[in-house]
C-alpha cells in the first residue's frame, strides 16, 4: 500500500517514518511539506493512503482534500484535538494526535489493512460494471431495476450517492470512490470530487475557469470538469 506523509514539520515526518517501519504493508513513497507540494506528489505518485497534518503554512489539510477529485484513504496526524469531528466529515479512517502513540498507530494501520483485504475480496466478487448491467435501487418505499446506461449522473452526498435517471434521483448507500472503481471508464468519467458523468449524455462542452471544462448533459444539468480531470477528459475524447 503506497503512502504519502504530508506535514510541514521535518521532525514529525521523520518520527512517523520511524513508527511505520514495522509495517511492511505500508510503503512510504514520498513526503510533502504543504498543500501545493502535496497536490503535486499525489498526482505523481497516486498514493493509496495519506498521513495528513491539518495546520500547515498557507492552506490546511481540509483545503487539500477539497481540491482533490479522488481522495485516498486519510489518516489525520495533528497536535490539535478540536478538529476531530470535522475530520470524520471528510470520511477519515482515523485521527491521531501528536505525539503519536505507537499503540494508536498500530490500531489505525490494522484497520486499514483489514479494510483493504475486504476490498480485494469485494473486487473479486464484483467485476467492472458496464452500461449494460442492471442494478437494484431502493429509496424509501420505491424500488427500481436500473440499467446503468440510463444513469446520466452520479452525485456524491457524503457516504451516499444520488443517481440521476429519467425523472428520478434516488440515494444509494455507496461512496463515489467505490463507484469510480467499479464503473466502466469507457462510459463513465469522474468529472470532479463530487460527480461521475455518463459520457453518452454529453450535449455540449465549453472551456471553463482555471483550465477546466463545463459539460452540459442532456436534460440541462451542467457539470464542471476540474482542471486535472480536464486533461484526461481531452485525451479520452481527443479534443
Amino acid at each position: 500500500m503506497k503512502a504519502l506523509i504530508i506535514d510541514d514539520e521535518r521532525l514529525a515526518r521523520v518520527e512517523l517514518r520511524r513508527l511505520l517501519l514495522p509495517y511492511k504493508e505500508i510503503n512510504i513513497v514520498g513526503e510533502a511539506v504543504n498543500v501545493e507540494d502535496a497536490l503535486k506528489k499525489i498526482t505523481e505518485l497516486s498514493p493509496d493512503l495519506i498521513f495528513l497534518d491539518i495546520q500547515m503554512p498557507g492552506k490546511n489539510g481540509f483545503e487539500l482534500l477539497e481540491e482533490l477529485d479522488s481522495v485516498p484513504t486519510v489518516i489525520f496526524t495533528t497536535a490539535y484535538d478540536e478538529y476531530a469531528l470535522k475530520a470524520f466529515e471528510y470520511n477519515a479512517m482515523d485521527y491521531l494526535l501528536k505525539p503519536i502513540e505507537p499503540k494508536r498507530l498500530e490500531e489505525a494501520v490494522k484497520k486499514i489493512i483489514e479494510r483493504n483485504r475486504k476490498n480485494i475480496f469485494e473486487q473479486l466478487d464484483h467485476p467492472v460494471l458496464s452500461e449494460e448491467d442492471q442494478v437494484f435501487v431502493k429509496d424509501g418505499e420505491r424500488c427500481w431495476f436500473v440499467k446503468l446506461s440510463s444513469v446520466r449522473l452520479f452525485e456524491s452526498e457524503g457516504n451516499y450517492v444520488r443517481l440521476y435517471f429519467e425523472e428520478f434521483k434516488p440515494l444509494i448507500l455507496r461512496t463515489l470512490n467505490y463507484l469510480d472503481e467499479r464503473l466502466d471508464n469507457k462510459t463513465f468519467f469522474r468529472a470532479n470530487r463530487k460527480h461521475i458523468i455518463n459520457l453518452k449524455y454529453i450535449e455540449n462542452i465549453e472551456p471553463w475557469m482555471n483550465g477546466g471544462l463545463l459539460v452540459k448533459l442532456k436534460g440541462g444539468v451542467k457539470i464542471e470538469v476540474s482542471r486535472r480531470q480536464a486533461i484526461k477528459f481531452k485525451d479520452m475524447l481527443s479534443l
